[in-house]
């Protein structure tokens, strides 16, 4: 079990500035704050020590304090070596006493070694964003898959690996699926990935959108949300996809639809957010545009084939902070973005805390629900149940201001029949 204070974060002088900025993202989610209220009178999590992998961000902290309050031991580790906020990881250390792992930048050896001292932790509750914890529980510590009661996952990457897991009965212990919320994936990625990507690409490049082919691959809920922002800030947006009803879709909702060949020879702009690797591959790169600009909002850096645009390249430098400019032999420069990386992380702050309300309300619950049910749950990946779901969405409406109506007697039975007629 983790000692107290026990952490690994760049500097511990950083810790005012992150507790003022936990603070401002805190006043912004206020659907957490009443489960944090709830959760320090009733303890739902006493005795229980969480192992968390998330981003390191103003919203995870707020996170992490909600489960504290809820009485559980918590040790936060990084979910990807380029999100981390130093400030906000010291100020969890210095500010709140919580464990820390997490340093910006960090390379590959240190942030495994980060993941590690989570799993040491030896926790009862895992929380994941891309299932790196629960990865090596499953390879080199399956000793320890005994002591768990189960596990939360944020991101679509890791259900569907989870759900792979699963699949061939390899799964360890049950699995919530915060990102089947539909609190969590309405919102979260839709509003939040859409409005925090675009930020990124623009905070990155200081490029002007207005007038720019501007390249979505994948039309899931990142990708509607990215498009739309992208065509709300004046370009013109071109969708990629594999799947019909998507592409389809994306059609109806007035983009132009193209194979990534054919937009890969007139894009400026590219951002992939498919959860595939190679989705914009060698033969891509080869066809691209003098100055396009390479971008990923997926969540691991493999959706753009690096290591062959660097087998491309002539030459490479950094034009930018987060900006990396490859000439190829022909003479054109193409501009990767954040090593492909989650851009809008990377190279900004993530999503809005008014939207990571909602995701970590779901994450709070879920993992309350997880202890109350824990006899139940087989080792299957389950999705957020619905009562949680529509609690958060009542708690998010009242803390706007929002009333909604209210079935009748009458109408909830009409509903519920089958023998009345028109």
């Amino acid at each position: 079990m983790a000692a107290t204070k026990r952490y690994d974060v760049k500097d511990l002088a950083l810790a005012g500035e992150g507790k003022r900025r936990i603070e401002w993202a805190d006043r912004q989610m206020p659907v957490l704050a009443a489960i944090r209220e709830r959760f320090e009178r009733e303890q739902p999590l006493n005795g229980h020590r969480i192992s968390a992998c998330l981003h390191v961000t103003t919203e995870t902290a707020n996170l992490m304090r909600t489960l504290k309050a809820g009485g559980a031991d918590v040790v936060l580790c990084a979910s990807n070596p380029l999100s981390t906020q130093d400030d906000v990881a010291a100020a969890l250390v210095e500010e709140y006493d919580i464990s820390v792992f997490a340093i910006k930048g960090e390379d590959h050896d240190t942030y495994y070694s980060h993941i590690e001292a989570a799993v040491d932790h030896k926790p009862h509750l895992t929380m994941d964003d891309g299932a790196d914890v629960i990865g090596v529980l499953h390879s080199a510590r399956r000793e320890q898959l005994g002591d768990i009661i189960a596990g939360t996952e944020e991101t679509t990457t890791g259900v569907i690996r989870l759900k792979a897991l699963e699949a061939e009965g390899k799964l360890g212990f049950p699995i919530i699926a915060v990102n089947e919320a539909q609190t969590k994936h309405l919102f979260d990625n839709r509003y939040g990935t859409g409005q925090s990507t675009v930020d990124g690409i623009i905070r990155a490049t200081n490029v002007l959108l207005a007038g720019k082919k501007f390249v979505v691959a994948g039309y899931g809920w990142v990708g509607r949300g990215v498009a739309s922002r992208a065509r709300g800030m004046g370009a013109h947006v071109i969708v990629t996809e594999v799947d019909p009803l998507r592409a389809l879709e994306a059609s109806m909702d007035g983009f132009e639809v193209l194979p990534m060949e054919k937009a890969a020879a007139v894009g400026d702009i590219f951002c992939t957010a498919t959860g595939d690797k190679h989705v914009i591959a060698e033969e891509h790169l080869a066809r691209m545009r003098d100055g396009a600009i390479l971008s990923n909002t997926g969540h691991f850096n493999v959706e753009i084939d690096i290591p062959a645009l660097r087998s491309l390249a002539s030459d490479t430098r950094m034009a930018r902070e987060f900006v990396e400019e490859f000439t190829l032999a022909n003479g054109n420069r193409l501009y990767l973005v954040a090593d492909g990386r989650l851009v809008n992380l990377a190279a900004a702050e993530g999503h809005p805390a008014l939207v990571m309300d909602m995701s970590f309300a779901n994450q709070a619950l879920g993992v309350e629900y997880a202890v109350q049910h824990a006899g139940e749950l087989d080792r299957r990946v389950y999705p957020v149940p619905a009562e949680i779901d529509k609690e958060i969405a009542r708690l998010k409406l009242e803390t706007m201001g929002v009333d909604i109506d209210t079935l009748t007697e009458e109408q909830a039975r009409y509903l519920a029949s089958w023998d009345e007629g028109t």
